[in-house]
């Protein structure tokens, strides 16, 4: 017998498996939709038996609802670094808009889709949903507040304009996954839509 098979293999700690179950929650989510962040998905995905899953996890609705936040979180994070290119407060909302109403609606919008109906019956994920909302409105009023101040855009209720932005962005993105109404795109109608909002040029949101 080698010496390399008599050494026992490193027990994981709760920490460490609670991670690494975090982490196959997210990737089942982008990869297949939320609903398919399941206890036996999730064991299957780390290699354990679905009990260890149960053992380490707060509850699958629990798991679901940070799944679903630690994917939007990182969406948003993408986003904002994203539109750092450049200091005018225009091209960064062109690219805000270029990057979540692409040609192609991406993983993360069917995350969004599913994490609104599946939430009408998981309190953790309503929760975590109406947290992120909040933290997307945030970060769009702030770059409204900016633009503002910079004298780009009018004086407007950053608030308000966010939250319609926000509307349109959800909406339109739901609507891209069944592939409604392609022509005009996506970006171009909420680019217009949000111009008149700001009070500026139709053209002026552009990276």
């Amino acid at each position: 017998m080698t010496q390399a098979s008599t050494v026992r293999r490193r027990r994981k700690t709760p920490a460490e498996r609670r991670d690494e179950i975090a982490a196959a929650a997210r990737g089942i989510a982008l990869a297949d939709g939320l609903d398919a962040v399941t206890l036996r998905a999730v064991a299957a995905r780390v290699g354990v038996a679905p009990g260890l899953v149960a053992h380490h996890a707060d509850g699958m609705d629990a798991l679901v609802a940070e799944a679903f936040g630690a994917v939007v979180a990182d969406e948003l994070r993408a986003v904002v670094a994203a539109m750092t290119v450049t200091d005018a407060a225009t091209a960064r909302l062109g690219i805000l808009l270029d990057t979540v109403l692409g040609d192609e609606p991406s993983a993360v919008t069917l995350v969004w889709v599913q994490g609104w109906a599946l939430g009408a019956r998981n309190e953790a994920l309503a929760a975590r949903v109406r947290a992120e909302m909040d933290a997307w409105q945030r970060a769009l009023a702030a770059e409204i507040v900016r633009g503002t101040g910079r004298g780009e855009f009018a004086e407007v209720d950053a608030d308000a304009v966010a939250w319609h932005l926000l509307a349109m962005i959800d909406g339109l993105g739901a609507h891209g996954l069944v592939r409604w109404r392609d022509d005009p795109s996506r970006a171009d109608l909420t680019r217009r839509a949000l111009a008149a909002l700001l009070g500026v040029a139709p053209g002026a949101l552009h990276r």
